[in-house]
């Protein structure tokens, strides 16, 4: 394997160890990759860690054993380059008693579609199925929250260094209009933006009120 997606952790007297994360969509594990993952972290080590992003993090790796891992995991990675969009959260949804509605199958769709897509700046997705937003929606930089009446659309969220909450762009829409609402989202945000530049500082730059106008212009909204 070319690229072994191995991030370099603290370095303890000279010895240097690696972590690695493989690509778990919106958490929800078979018990084969569970095992698979347990197995090469006995077999080589590793120690590991339940990432906020509802991953697994082997760490505790030698640099020479990641070609061995990957190929025994048969697993993607979670991340494949710093501004891309890095993971997409969900809630349990579908086996929730508090879920208004069976976001598991919009999250999967944003997943597929827009998993490891190059963005301006590191992008992370959160969906939740009720208002309680389980997940940390409102710190995502693209959230879908679902209510009875429908879903809203939030942006701008960070959790980071410079923790921001996220706007709301529109409410009760329908799962076609947000997919086509988050689409131009996306778009706006891909040719506009500044290199490096999150959603959020984008957001403030360009004004909410300009950001809505332009996301909302080639959306149908009933």
């Amino acid at each position: 394997m070319g690229n072994t997606y191995g991030n370099l952790q603290k370095v303890r007297d000279g010895k240097r160890t690696y972590a690695i994360t493989p690509h778990i969509p919106g958490g929800f594990v078979s018990p084969e990759a569970l095992e698979k993952i347990a197995g090469v972290a006995r077999k080589y080590h590793g120690v590991l860690k339940i990432t906020s992003g509802q991953r697994i993090l082997i760490t505790n790796l030698q640099d020479e054993d990641l070609p061995a891992i990957w190929d025994e995991l048969k697993m993607e990675p979670a991340v494949k380059s710093q501004n891309s969009v890095k993971n997409v959260e969900m809630c349990p949804a579908a086996f929730c008693k508090r879920s208004k509605h069976n976001t598991m199958a919009i999250g999967m769709k944003l997943s597929k579609k827009y998993q490891w897509e190059e963005m301006p700046c590191r992008t992370k997705i959160g969906v939740a199925a009720c208002l309680n937003a389980c997940g940390g929606i409102y710190s995502k930089d693209v959230g879908v929250i679902a209510d009875k009446p429908g879903m809203m659309v939030v942006v701008g969220g960070s959790a980071g260094y410079n923790p921001r909450i996220a706007d709301i762009i529109a409410k009760e829409l329908t799962e076609e209009e947000t997919l086509n609402l988050v689409d131009s989202v996306f778009k706006y945000y891909k040719e506009n933006a500044e290199a490096g530049e999150k959603m959020g500082f984008f957001i403030d730059r360009v004004g909410l009120d300009n950001f809505k106008e332009k996301v909302l212009l080639d959306v149908k909204l009933k």
